[in-house]
C-alpha cells in the first residue's frame, strides 16, 4: 500500500510539473474594405481582369477565397452598416445617414464587441453611418467612438459626398471653409470617371491625396502596435475605387481597363503597403486578415465592351442592384496556419457575419440580442464545415434604388419585381398583362440571372416569399444565443 500510495504522489507532482498548454492567443483582426471593386477586379476572382492585383492575389495564396460572399446591400452605407452591427440594413431607415447616426445608442459591433474581448480598437477610412452634426467646433457624435473603436481618422462618407474634411476621433481636423466646383469625364458616364459633387472643403483635403493618407494612417497603427501583447483589431475602409477615380501619375495607363481600372491597381498597391507593414511588425503570422469590398461596381456593359473587362465578373448588374452583380463579392480570409492556404468556399455568406465570427474567434457569446442576423463561419475558415452543409440560414436584402427585396435561400433567389432595382436601368417595371410579377432564378445553372423561372415554378416562389416575409417581419434571422453549459 505504501508503495502505491508513493507511487500515486509521484503521479501527481508530475502532473502539477508539465505546464498546462497555454490558451490560444487571441489574433490581431485587420479589416480591408475597398468601396466600389467589383466581383471580377481581382485577377484571383476573375482570370480574365485587366487589372492586376497582385497583393489580392497574394492574400487568396496565403488563405481562402469566399465564392458566394454578399454585401448586407448593394450601396456603401447598407453594406457597412450591415458589416459593423450584424443586422441587415432593412431593419432600419439608412436614408438618415446624412444628418444623424444609423447605429443606435448601446448597439453591440464588430468594435464593442472586440474591445470588450481586450482588443486595441482602431478605425481608419470611411465610415457613412452617420453622425450628429452640430457644427464643426463641437463633437460629431455618434460615429466610431461612440460605437467601440478607439481610436478613428478618416471621412464621414464617400470622397464625392461634400461637405469634405478630416475627422480625428470625434473632431473635425479643420472646418471646410472652402469651395470646390463640381467635376466630371467627358468619355464616361455623368457617375463615372473624376465625377465629383461640387461644395465645402477643408483646406487640408485634397482629393487625390485621400487613399494614400489612410493607407499612412493604417501603417502608422501597425508599426506602433509592434512588440505588444494587447491584440488589435484594425478596420481600414478604403475610399476607393469609388469615384472619383484619381489614380496617382505612376499608375496612369497601367492598366488595360482605363481610368478605373488604373485606380484599382492603385488600392491594390496601397493593400500591398498595409501588408508590408504587417510583415515588418511581425504580427502578419498573428493576424487574421480580411479582405473584401462594400458592393458591387459601377461598370456598364458598354465598358465592359469598351475595355473587354468585366468588373462584375460574369455576373448581372452592378453597384445598387438586386441582382448578382450588386452584391456577390470579393471575400479572402487569410489566417496563417489556421486557414488552409490556397483553399476556396463556396458556402454562401453575409458581410453581416462577420460579427458572429468574430465572437466565435475570441470564445464567446453573442448577448441576446445583439447581431440578430449574424452567423459564425469559422467552423468554414478552418475546415470543419462541409461544404455542402449551409453555413447559414437565407440572406435577405433590399436593392439600393428602389423598395424590391430579394432572398437568397440555397440555389434559389427571388427578387419581389423586374428590373434590376439599381442603378442598372430600367430599375422597375411594371408587369404586363402575361408578364411574371417578380423574379426567379436557379443559380446553380444560372449565375447570370438570364432566365426567369417565376412562371414555371410557382411552389418554389410561394416558399421563398414566406421565407422573405418571415425574416423581414421577425427581429432577427439568426436563432436565440442559448446559454452556455
Amino acid at each position: 500500500m505504501k508503495h502505491i500510495l508513493t507511487l500515486i504522489a509521484a503521479l501527481l507532482l508530475a502532473t502539477l510539473a508539465v505546464p498546462h498548454a497555454a490558451e490560444p492567443a487571441k489574433p490581431n483582426i485587420v479589416l480591408i474594405l475597398a468601396d466600389d471593386m467589383g466581383y471580377g477586379d481581382p485577377h484571383c476572382f476573375n482570370p480574365q481582369s485587366q487589372i492586376a492585383t497582385p497583393n489580392i492575389d497574394r492574400l487568396a495564396l496565403e488563405g481562402i477565397r469566399f465564392m458566394d460572399a454578399h454585401a448586407p446591400g448593394p450601396l456603401c452605407h447598407p453594406s457597412r452598416y450591415g458589416i459593423v452591427t450584424g443586422r441587415y440594413p432593412f431593419r432600419t431607415d439608412v436614408s438618415k445617414w446624412p444628418t444623424q447616426p444609423l447605429i443606435r445608442k448601446g448597439e453591440v459591433t464588430i468594435a464593442t464587441l472586440l474591445r470588450s474581448q481586450g482588443y486595441q480598437t482602431a478605425m481608419v477610412g470611411k465610415w457613412h453611418l452617420g453622425f450628429q452634426e452640430n457644427g464643426y467646433a463641437k463633437p460629431l457624435s455618434g460615429g466610431p467612438v461612440d460605437h467601440g473603436f478607439n481610436t478613428f481618422f478618416g471621412t464621414r462618407a464617400s470622397t464625392d459626398i461634400p461637405p469634405y474634411f478630416w475627422i480625428r476621433a470625434d473632431q473635425a481636423v479643420k472646418p471646410p471653409t472652402g469651395h470646390i466646383a463640381a467635376a466630371k469625364s467627358e468619355d464616361w458616364s455623368p457617375i463615372q470617371g473624376v465625377y465629383c459633387r461640387a461644395g465645402e472643403i477643408a483646406p487640408e483635403y485634397v482629393h487625390p491625396e485621400v487613399l494614400p493618407r489612410l493607407t499612412d494612417e493604417a501603417v502608422k497603427l501597425v508599426q506602433s502596435h509592434q512588440g505588444k501583447t494587447q491584440p488589435l483589431m484594425l478596420y481600414l475602409a478604403l475610399t476607393a475605387p469609388h469615384t472619383p477615380w484619381l489614380p496617382a501619375p505612376e499608375f496612369l495607363g497601367k492598366s488595360s481597363a482605363g481610368l478605373y481600372g488604373d485606380f484599382v491597381q492603385m488600392v491594390d498597391a496601397e493593400i500591398g503597403r498595409l501588408l508590408a507593414a504587417l510583415d515588418g511588425a511581425g504580427m502578419t503570422q498573428d493576424t487574421l486578415l480580411i479582405f473584401a469590398s462594400d458592393n458591387g461596381p459601377v461598370w456598364y456593359p458598354a465598358n465592359a465592351q469598351r475595355f473587354g473587362h468585366d468588373s462584375a465578373g460574369g455576373f448581372r448588374g452592378m453597384k445598387s442592384d438586386a441582382w448578382e452583380g450588386g452584391h456577390r463579392l470579393p471575400f479572402i480570409v487569410r489566417w496563417p496556419g489556421r486557414v488552409k492556404a490556397g483553399s476556396e468556399s463556396k458556402q454562401t455568406i453575409c458581410f453581416t457575419d462577420l460579427l458572429a465570427t468574430f465572437a466565435d474567434v475570441c470564445g464567446v457569446n453573442l448577448p441576446d440580442g445583439a447581431g440578430p442576423d449574424s452567423f459564425s463561419f469559422l467552423p468554414v475558415l478552418l475546415g470543419k464545415q462541409p461544404e455542402n452543409k449551409p453555413i447559414r440560414g437565407p440572406i435577405v436584402m433590399q436593392a439600393g434604388s428602389t423598395d424590391a427585396m430579394m432572398i437568397r435561400s440555397g440555389h434559389w433567389k427571388f427578387i419581389n419585381q423586374l428590373g434590376s432595382g439599381g442603378f442598372t436601368k430600367p430599375s422597375k417595371i411594371k408587369p404586363g398583362p402575361s408578364d411574371p410579377p417578380g423574379q426567379l432564378y436557379d443559380l446553380s445553372k444560372d449565375p447570370g440571372e438570364t432566365t426567369n423561372l417565376y412562371s414555371t415554378r410557382p411552389e418554389i416562389v410561394a416558399r421563398l416569399t414566406s421565407e422573405m416575409n418571415k425574416i423581414v417581419a421577425a427581429e432577427q434571422s439568426r436563432a436565440p444565443t442559448l446559454p452556455s453549459k
